[in-house]
C-alpha cells in the first residue's frame, strides 16, 4: 500500500539522473523504529534538494506499525498488552494497515527521487515486487504478486509487505521481508488488514535458516539492476542520531 501527494495523471517533473545514480547504501543492523524514521526523514529532505538517494536495510526490534489509514481493530491484543510483552506499537505515515517488524526479518528504505525516472508511485511499487519477486527467486521461492493486494505472496502467504510513502516526488518507508522470522508475532494481529490471509518466510518455506547479510547482499544487486544504481556504504552509525526526529514525528 502506498501513499503520496502526487496527482495521478500529471508528470512528474525534475531533471533524469544518468545511470549509474551514486546511492548512500547504509546497513546498521537492528535499529529502532524510531530511529530509522527519522534517518529517512532526514535523508529525503537532503535528496529533495539534489542529495544523493539512499538505500536503508535493517532489522527492528519487536514492533507493530500502524499506517496512515490503519484500523487499531486490526490488533487483537490492546496496545498495552503488545508493550507488556516487550513490543512497540508506533502510528507510522506510510501507506497500508498494521504490520509487524522484528528479528529475522529484512527491512529495506530506499530514499529515491521518482522524477528522476519520470515515474509515480505505482509504477514504484510494482519495481519493489519485482525485486522481492526477483530476490526470492534466487533462494528457489517461487513467489508472485496477487491482484488487488500489494505485497509479495507464495500461494495464498504472504512473504513480503510493502508499504510506503511517495511525498514531493521522494520515497520513504518500503518493504520487510519474512527470512527467518518468529511467525508467531502475527498472529496478535490482521496483517495487513487481511483477515483472510496468511503470513509465511523464507526459514518456513525452505526449512533451514538464511544468513539475513546474503539475503540483504541479493537485494542490495536487485535495487541496483532496477533502479541502476551504484552504491557506496555510508556512515550507518548516523541513524541512530535520529531518533528524535522520528519521536516528534508521532506515535
Amino acid at each position: 500500500m502506498l501513499i503520496s501527494n502526487h496527482e495521478p495523471g500529471v508528470p512528474l517533473s525534475g531533471r533524469l539522473r544518468p545511470l549509474g545514480t551514486r546511492t548512500t547504501l547504509l546497513r546498521p543492523g537492528l535499529t529502532p523504529y524510531l530511529a530509522a524514521w527519522g534517518s529517512q526523514q532526514r535523508i529525503a529532505a537532503a535528496v529533495r534538494d539534489g542529495g544523493p538517494p539512499a538505500l536503508i536495510l535493517l532489522e527492528h526490534p519487536v514492533t507493530y506499525t500502524l499506517g496512515a489509514r490503519g484500523k487499531t481493530e486490526h490488533l487483537l491484543l490492546s496496545e498495552q498488552a503488545l508493550r507488556s510483552r516487550g513490543a512497540e506499537v508506533i502510528r507510522s505515515d506510510r501507506g497500508g494497515d498494521v504490520t509487524f517488524h522484528g528479528p529475522g526479518q529484512v527491512v529495506a528504505y530506499p530514499i529515491l527521487d521518482l522524477r528522476a525516472y519520470g515515474q509515480g508511485p505505482v509504477w514504484y511499487v510494482r519495481s519493489l515486487e519485482t525485486i522481492l519477486i526477483d530476490v526470492l527467486a534466487r533462494f528457489g521461492i517461487d513467489a508472485a504478486r496477487s491482484a488487488g493486494r500489494p505485497g509479495v505472496w507464495v500461494g495464498d502467504a504472504k512473504i513480503a509487505a510493502i508499504g510506503v510513502r511517495v511525498s514531493r516526488g521522494v520515497t520513504t518507508h518500503g518493504f520487510a521481508l519474512n527470512v527467518n522470522t518468529d511467525l508467531a508475532y502475527f498472529q496478535h494481529i490482521v496483517p495487513c488488514g487481511l483477515a483472510d490471509a496468511s503470513v509465511t518466510s523464507m526459514r518456513q518455506l525452505a526449512g533451514e535458516e538464511f544468513d539475513l547479510r546474503t539475503v540483504e547482499d541479493d537485494i542490495i544487486d536487485a535495487f541496483a539492476r532496477q533502479f541502476d544504481l551504484e552504491f557506496e556504504p555510508g556512515d550507518a552509525a548516523l541513524i541512530a542520531e535520529h531518533q528524535l526526529t522520528g519521536a516528534a514525528s508521532g506515535r
